[in-house]
């Protein structure tokens, strides 16, 4: 779990929700009508605007976000120490079998790949291939949010003005003014507030999770290209180590499995 984005959800539904109760409660800024117009349209809109297909990454790109890059990263050069060692007792056929344990689709494809026998040049082709297909799956997600992120405030907007219709349609009657007026600025409040804590972040934080999905898959070829070449496990662990920014004390004995 990545505790920056964890952290920084948390603390923007206390923050808000606190200075919201601080003030007059919290049950003067619920209103399930402006909830349906902005949810709802939002939801609606999107679905509009994308096909089914890009809509269905939605929720694995969601969770990549929340995981924690330095562990994957690790734990990518972990099963890739394991996967040399056990290539060089059992042979590459016994990849077929770490395959299935692979913490990764393009991993497991890769040593799959190494299991057949292909050469390096057509394994680096494969999994740029994968990487690129990686790359397009979080663009399609940084797309969908983005627009999300222009629908919420814009449905925030059309629910002020439905609330002013209703307010202006019943101005003799003082008992509706309170509740329209409610509806036409708690519409705004939630397109505000969905738009710039959860929607427009996580467009930002997907172009760095596309960063780190390419070093992964960097990282993953030069361990795959190691076992595929036989390089000595010391001789790989150099290799990969540049690509851990922060290396643990006892960095080698973990990744040496002592």
């Amino acid at each position: 779990m990545d505790k920056g984005t964890l952290f920084g959800v948390i603390a923007g539904i206390i923050l808000v929700g606190g200075a919201v109760a601080m003030g007059s409660g919290v049950q003067i800024f619920l209103s399930p009508s402006s909830l349906l117009i902005v949810f709802g349209g939002t939801l609606a809109a999107t679905a509009i605007a994308f096909p089914t297909k890009e809509l269905k990454l939605i929720p694995p790109v969601v969770r990549r976000v929340f995981n924690d890059p330095k562990s994957e990263m690790f734990a990518i050069m972990q099963f890739l120490m394991e996967s040399r060692k056990i290539a060089s007792k059992e042979g590459p056929l016994a990849l077929e079998k770490m395959a299935e344990e692979a913490p990764s689709d393009p991993l497991r494809k890769g040593l799959t790949l190494i299991a057949d026998g292909t050469d390096a040049t057509a394994l680096r082709e494969i999994l740029t291939t994968d990487q690129a297909t990686v790359e397009d799956h979080h663009r399609t997600g940084q797309r969908i949010f983005s627009e999300m992120g222009k629908f919420a405030p814009a449905f925030g907007m059309i629910g002020t003005l439905i609330g002013l219709v209703q307010m202006l349609a019943t101005l003799d009657d003082p008992a509706t003014i309170g509740p329209s007026m409610a509806v036409a600025l708690l519409t705004t409040f939630y397109g505000a507030l969905l738009a710039n804590m959860f929607f427009l972040p996580m467009v930002t934080k997907l172009d760095r999770r596309i960063k780190i999905e390419d070093q992964q898959i960097e990282l993953m070829i030069v361990g795959m290209m190691s076992i595929n070449h036989n390089d000595s496990l010391s001789i790989m662990r150099e290799k990969m180590k540049a690509y851990l920014a922060e290396q643990p004390d006892n960095f080698d004995e973990l990744l040496s499995g002592r």
